[in-house]
């Protein structure tokens, strides 16, 4: 599918110049930052050099003098508490933070993992069941149960008191918990509204250490779990969350606990310096697989292990699973996307909604994902679990599909999350209803601009721009993430050098060595997956046009700068943007 590439306007020339000079780093760079609105001195030290001291006071959040007031009732009480969290890696790292902190002050401690198959997303019945019947007088939901009104009234009347911490959209009224912790709450006047679910889960435990006058360093050894949830979780990375990523990777990398160094070896990251995209392909996938094929509590004790013949154990365990989990991927993915195309009406459809009551639950997430990629339009993949549909749904940019989900409220038992992904349940025999209404909600507000595929490029860069002073500055940039994403160039005009070659299953993506023409000795390796169609075109010596990102590859243990390419185009093929 042929892409559009969309290249930003420059930033301000005068702007960019004073910048260039008072950094003291190339015009190209400069441009970066303006573009970004880093546009002074200050916001430049700000962003290129993080601060924990520039994290905001927890108590900004509505309800956190509550929520620690009750959280030390119950530590100088002996209660039993109860650290409860969604199956996913957000819920899990928070879940794992939380109880990890809290250790160090109870032994009256456990958390609880909702089934995926049995239980579904969130605070259950059974779970709040659980707690009364195990004497759990509290329960800290993380990364759930901003709108379990209904539930949360259930446990107050069993006498279990919920403290929740949660970061999605809240609805008009609010669960009547002793605490609710959530920055998108209308009436939080929090100045950072993108945390993590297990973010908020450390704007608590951060509280809780000021409030016992607890040193600020007790509270840094969690912040490897919180890069882990910002980058799985894909939330904003700027603002604070640009300083715990930054301060969370750097403790990954250099002192991670017992169970992260697990995943790490197992990840083959052991010798390599692990970024966001580490995490998002390589760690985050692993700590998911256990809920998706077994337990979410797996994961959990992984995270909180201490014991390293332990960490190993339950880490080949859940590596295991996620070679399961990748071979199931496979084979629905394939199903799905079969089904779509031999859909007679696809051609006249704007969304794709495909269900198999035998497809595997804890996959239908990434299988959604897969089909967006091929045919790029939102998209519903749904299974069977305990006699009703259910299932996940991706979106494209810039179509919210919470909105055309919501819009279909009436049909569904239980829907969540946000605009570019979701969760949904409904009834069998509501299926084919709600498949025609949701394809005309998209088909009256979707337009053929968002489902055209395009790139957005940053700037224009000439090969012999790539120094290694630009690319030791450029990482300097990361972590990378939604709101500051890896920056994307043009280079026009670029050869293989006569080694590219065709690489992977089905030999379907290029590895090259390109040069441009006024250095044709020079070359720069790129890696170009799915374009392998680019391929005798190239190796016969023509020139073509990249947008690609720069980035730090690791062969043998050996890191080299890489090109990775996004799209290419013959010269001559039309650029919706020329270069100034």
């Amino acid at each position: 599918m042929e892409k559009k590439w969309i290249v930003k306007a420059p930033g301000d020339p005068a702007c960019v110049s004073r910048i260039s000079s008072e950094l003291g780093i190339d015009y190209p760079l400069a441009n970066l930052l303006v573009q970004r609105g880093i546009d002074t001195f200050e916001k430049a030290k700000e962003f290129f050099r993080p601060s924990l001291d520039n994290l905001y006071n927890p108590f900004l959040m509505k309800d956190m003098d509550k929520a620690v007031r009750r959280l030390d009732k119950a530590l100088s009480g002996g209660e039993k508490i109860l650290i409860y969290g969604d199956y996913d890696v957000d819920g899990t790292t928070a879940v794992a933070l939380v109880f990890s902190y809290l250790r160090n002050f109870t032994k009256s401690l456990d958390f609880y993992i909702p089934d995926r198959y049995s239980e579904g997303y969130g605070i259950s019945y059974k779970g709040i069941d659980f707690a009364a019947e195990n004497g759990f007088s509290l329960v800290v939901a993380l990364d759930c149960g901003i709108k379990s009104v209904e539930k949360v009234e259930y446990a107050s009347s069993l006498g279990v008191d919920f403290i929740i911490c949660d970061h999605h959209l809240a609805d008009e009224e609010i669960p009547h918990a002793c605490a609710v912790l959530n920055p998108k709450r209308h009436d939080c006047d929090y100045p950072f509204k993108e945390l993590s679910g297990c973010g908020v889960g450390f704007k608590f435990m951060q509280a809780y250490a000021m409030y016992k006058d607890i040193p600020f360093e007790s509270v840094l050894p969690l912040l490897d779990l919180v890069a882990v949830s910002i980058a799985s979780d894909l939330v904003s990375v700027i603002g604070e969350n640009r300083i715990l990523a930054h301060y969370g990777l750097l403790r990954l990398n250099e002192a991670p606990r017992t169970g992260l160094k697990s995943i790490i070896r197992l990840s083959g990251l052991d010798a390599h310096s692990i970024t966001i995209d580490d995490i998002v392909f390589k760690i985050g996938p692993r700590i998911n697989a256990a809920g998706r094929m077994e337990s979410g509590r797996t994961a959990v004790e992984l995270l909180i292990s201490r014991n390293e013949n332990e960490a190993r154990n339950i880490g080949n365990t859940i590596n295991t699973h996620n070679n399961d989990r990748k071979s199931i991927d496979r084979e629905i993915t394939h199903d799905a996307l079969r089904m779509v195309a031999e859909d007679p009406e696809f051609k006249s459809k704007k969304a794709s909604v495909v269900y198999n009551p035998k497809w595997h639950k804890g996959v239908v997430g990434i299988v959604a994902s897969r089909l967006v990629e091929a045919y790029y339009r939102p998209t519903i993949v749904l299974t069977k679990s305990n006699g009703l549909i259910t299932g996940s749904a991706r979106s494209i940019p810039g179509f919210d599909l919470y909105e055309a989900i919501e819009s279909c409220a009436d049909l569904l038992e239980n829907f969540g999350g946000h605009m570019y992904a979701a969760g949904l349940t409904l009834k069998e025999e509501n299926l084919e209803r709600f498949g025609e209404r949701f394809e005309s909600f998209v088909a009256h507000k979707v337009t053929s601009e968002l489902m055209t595929p395009f790139v957005i490029i940053d700037t224009y860069l000439d090969f012999k721009q790539i120094t290694p002073k630009f690319f030791r500055i450029l990482k300097q940039f990361q972590p990378f993430g939604p709101d500051n994403l890896s920056p994307v160039f043009i280079s026009e005009n670029v050869y293989d050098n006569g080694n590219g070659k065709k690489i992977g299953a089905g030999e379907g993506h290029l590895k090259l060595e390109l040069v441009q023409e006024d250095r044709p000795f020079d070359y720069i390796s790129a890696i170009a997956f799915n374009n392998s169609s680019h391929f005798e075109y190239m190796h016969a010596g023509n020139p073509v046009d990249i947008c690609y990102t720069i980035a730090e590859n690791y062969y043998r243990g050996i890191a080299n700068m890489q090109l990775r390419i996004k799209d290419i185009r013959e010269r001559g093929d039309f650029l919706d943007s020329k270069r100034p």
